[in-house]
């Protein structure tokens, strides 16, 4: 069994390796013992795992770490908890299963297998979905999770044309903006880049690290769609069994209207009528499926009680690349870059004035490189947010500077 399971586990070792190392990597060493990483689908998950390993191990054909996919044909003649076993008795150290989601009765296996080998390392992937404290075997108290991004703006220029650059926080662009983002420029500049462009192909292809496979947008964005499919046929699906080839076919049609939509006060009655949903609890819980795969963000009033956690103020895509569908809206597109790259370490809200407030005080009114202070002349701490803009002044900040926080 083993050695079938090592020559599949060095295969992946060596085509999913990659030179680039993303922020994840470098931020977190998943030094616990058991540690759940999860993300969208297709943000690169598998290829931090094998990064990880390597980093760790340094061959390909150690045999102290063993990566599986979860769903592996080979895994349908054992059980997890045997491979861990046996894996475990002929010195094993790291266990690393990839798309734990597709594998049944996941969390009864991995309690038992963390329970049982007290000195093996447990490393798991799944969808952003994951439910990991649902049911008896509640993992939330065993393990470490660690939400994945996609990739940043800096991110993806470093990938695409090798320019190191440094990332930069929110007190820094708030305080320093102009400073950071002349920093930035000549560096971009230095070698023949201009950050604009750059910055417009990011909010069509930069989030997902698979276009370099195709580096073509249109067989990129075709893969998109097949990627977005996946997420809802196949991993929500294993996630929610109960949903039917009706509940697909409706979560869909959401993911459309929103994708086709300029962000509105939710108005549910609408919403159900439009996708064909009969009754409310059902959207609301399509509605949170849709956010924990990752696919849409949802944004909520500020400074009201928990029963508005049940209805959001704003629906949005997860990222700017998922806006594949015609008449996609550049203002929505620029809110949902803005949202994106701070909700990875800031809550956001919407506040009664401007679009966005951030640590429940700085207030963010978005838009293009003419947008003015009206709407928030009169709140502290409000900045303009800017598209089309290289450097900003004083309390107008460029767009593009966000996709540096990581």
């Amino acid at each position: 069994m083993l050695e079938e399971l090592f020559i599949i586990s060095q295969t992946y070792l060596k085509n999913y390796n990659r030179d680039y190392i993303r922020y994840f990597l470098k931020e977190q060493n998943l030094t616990n013992r058991f540690s759940i990483l999860i993300g969208q689908r297709g943000i690169g998950k598998t290829t931090l795992m094998v990064q990880y390993i390597l980093q760790k191990y340094k061959d390909i054909y150690t045999t102290k770490a063993l990566y599986l996919q979860a769903d592996h044909i080979l895994l349908g003649n054992y059980s997890l908890y045997e491979i861990a076993d046996e894996f475990y008795k002929m010195g094993g150290e790291l266990l690393c299963i990839d798309e734990i989601h597709k594998y049944n009765n996941w969390a009864r296996e991995l309690k038992s297998i963390n329970d049982t080998f007290v000195k093996l390392n447990l490393l798991v992937s799944g969808s952003s979905a994951l439910e990991i404290s649902k049911g008896s075997y509640d993992l939330s108290r065993r393990a470490l999770v660690y939400k994945m991004q996609g990739m940043s703006l800096r991110e993806f220029i470093e990938l695409k044309h090798k320019i190191k650059l440094p990332k930069t926080s929110l007190d820094e662009i708030l305080s320093s903006h102009q400073k950071v983002a002349h920093s930035i420029i000549n560096t971009i500049e230095t070698n023949h880049q201009k950050i604009l462009p750059l910055f417009k192909e990011y909010l069509g292809v930069g989030y997902y690290p698979f276009f370099f496979e195709y580096n073509d947008k249109e067989q990129f964005v075709l893969a998109l769609e097949q990627n977005i499919n996946a997420t809802i046929e196949s991993d929500l699906l294993a996630i929610h069994p109960a949903l039917t080839g009706n509940s697909i076919r409706k979560l869909k049609a959401l993911i459309r209207i929103i994708a086709t939509t300029v962000p509105f006060t939710i108005e549910l009655k609408k919403l159900k009528t439009a996708t064909g949903i009969s009754d409310e609890r059902t959207l609301k819980n399509y509605l949170k499926y849709l956010e924990d795969s990752g696919l849409i963000k949802m944004v909520q009033k500020d400074n009201k009680g928990i029963k508005s956690l049940q209805k959001p103020d704003k629906i949005y895509l997860g990222n700017p690349n998922l806006y594949i569908y015609k008449n996609a809206n550049i203002g929505t597109i620029r809110e949902t870059f803005f949202i994106n790259q701070l909700s990875k370490s800031y809550d956001i809200a919407a506040p009664k004035q401007g679009d966005f407030l951030v640590k429940n005080r700085y207030t963010f009114e978005i838009g293009g490189k003419n947008k003015g202070y009206k709407q928030i002349k009169d709140i502290s701490d409000s900045f303009v947010v800017a598209d089309d803009i290289e450097v900003g002044f004083g309390n107008k900040i460029p767009l593009w500077l966000f996709g540096f926080l990581y």
